[in-house]
């Protein structure tokens, strides 16, 4: 008997993430079981001192267990006038300020002479930003009142000996930034004259010969010359900062940075970053806590049962959130497995939230390594077998970062409903 099929329905096999539990971690709206919370400062002690630090004064507050206050004076910022001020209670005394820049001379004199040191998380702080009066005086007042309950939010203390080799790894930022708006510049100049496009990636310096004779008009010819004079100038520089900071890392912490350089997108510039930016991966509890300080996960606000959307967007670090996102966007260029894998989150997200997902997997992945102490291994974090792997084939276009759809080779399964 003929039988006449009426409808083919494609059921699509899960993939083995959902059965490894990844994409349901890889929520960006954190549950109730992964939110974490603020760190604060809890142990107690006969005095407390809430420091307002700036860069050539400081006010300080020193209350006694009761509340008293003992003292509240400003003063100038060193470290003889501070002792002098706590000298009647040093042995008992914590000291308390906010994370601004000024804080480094006053952690590491809490650290030679042995006294406790809380660095304040200054976002964190909302008694301080939303009070109705705001000066010197009140915020080191509300600084020791916070330390004295117990609180004040910590920031962590980074390690002195790695202090100057991070900021000169952030300081390579806006140089770099600069080089590239210098290389923008030669491209929109080429533009603008209607000339034909350069063709070749003149970030490479072989490329960049003939590009100033391109334009006919004088100024035009001479405004690029500046231009790549500047870039090599720049590529110098860089290049020098680079190799210092370099040298430095091996010294601190080797293993932690070529085990990043194992991850799929992380080169030796991402790797210095997550490096000073991580510091020790055994200050964070869970692998929630790592993925929040690096801003890949939002959390909800809730109250009575009704949730009124997320909240913490700002709360964490943002050179983490960076290097992240763009090792995400790296690991797609050479590995068409991860291609493939975020061809079907697209499916259910939007590009945006699907690259924001991978960003987070990547995370997990690192700080698993690093608990480890093991390598990275790609095809642990995107197996080439199971159910649903390469149902969608893509590739990238000629620039890396756009992927291009392509035809099934065939269909996992299929259904015949038949009447």
């Amino acid at each position: 008997m003929a039988v006449a099929c009426t409808r083919l329905r494609l059921i699509e096999a899960p993939s083995p993430a959902y059965r490894r539990g990844m994409l349901r971690a890889a929520k960006t709206l954190v549950t109730n079981k992964e939110e974490t919370s603020m760190r604060f400062y809890t142990t107690q002690h006969p005095f407390y001192c809430g420091i307002d630090l700036h860069a050539r004064t400081m006010y300080v507050c020193i209350l006694d267990q009761a509340g008293e206050t003992l003292v509240h004076r400003h003063m100038t910022a060193t470290p003889e006038a501070l002792l002098k001020a706590i000298a009647p209670s040093r042995d008992q005394i914590v000291l308390a300020a906010a994370c601004m820049f000024p804080w480094y001379w006053l952690a590491d004199l809490c650290a030679e002479h042995g006294i406790p040191f809380v660095l304040g998380h200054a976002l964190y702080r909302k008694a301080i930003h939303g009070g109705k009066a705001k000066n010197e005086k009140i915020d080191a007042h509300t600084i020791a009142v916070l330390l004295r309950g117990g609180m004040l939010p910590q920031a962590s203390v980074y390690p002195a000996e790695m202090r100057a080799t991070r900021d000169l790894l952030r300081r390579r930022m806006p140089l770099a930034r600069t080089r590239g708006a210098l290389l923008a510049h030669v491209h929109n100049t080429n533009s603008q004259y209607t000339l034909p496009a350069i063709g070749t990636k003149i970030a490479s310096k072989a490329n960049r010969d003939g590009v100033a004779e391109r334009c006919a008009d004088p100024a035009g010819h001479k405004s690029i010359a500046v231009d790549r004079a500047l870039i090599g100038f720049y590529d110098n520089l860089l290049r020098d900062v680079e190799l210092s900071i370099v040298k430095t890392a091996k010294h601190h912490n080797a293993n932690t940075l070529y085990r990043l350089q194992t991850v799929p997108g992380i080169g030796k510039s991402l790797s210095l970053v997550l490096l000073y930016a991580m510091h020790d991966i055994a200050r964070f509890p869970r692998v929630q806590d790592f993925a929040a300080s690096c801003r890949l996960v939002k959390c909800a606000k809730a109250s009575a049962g009704q949730r009124s959307g997320t909240a913490g967007t700002q709360i964490g670090h943002a050179h983490l959130k960076w290097a992240f996102s763009e090792a995400a966007v790296l690991c797609l260029r050479d590995h068409p497995a991860a291609q493939q894998w975020l061809a079907r989150l697209e499916q259910k997200h939007s590009q945006g939230t699907a690259l924001t997902i991978l960003a987070h997997q990547l995370a997990r992945a690192v700080y698993d390594m690093l608990k480890r102490q093991t390598a990275f291994d790609l095809n642990q974090f995107l197996p080439a077998e199971g159910r649903g792997v390469g149902a969608l084939q893509v590739s990238l276009d000629s620039h890396g970062m756009h992927r291009i759809r392509h035809a099934r080779p065939a269909v996992t399964h299929c259904v015949f409903e038949c009447s």
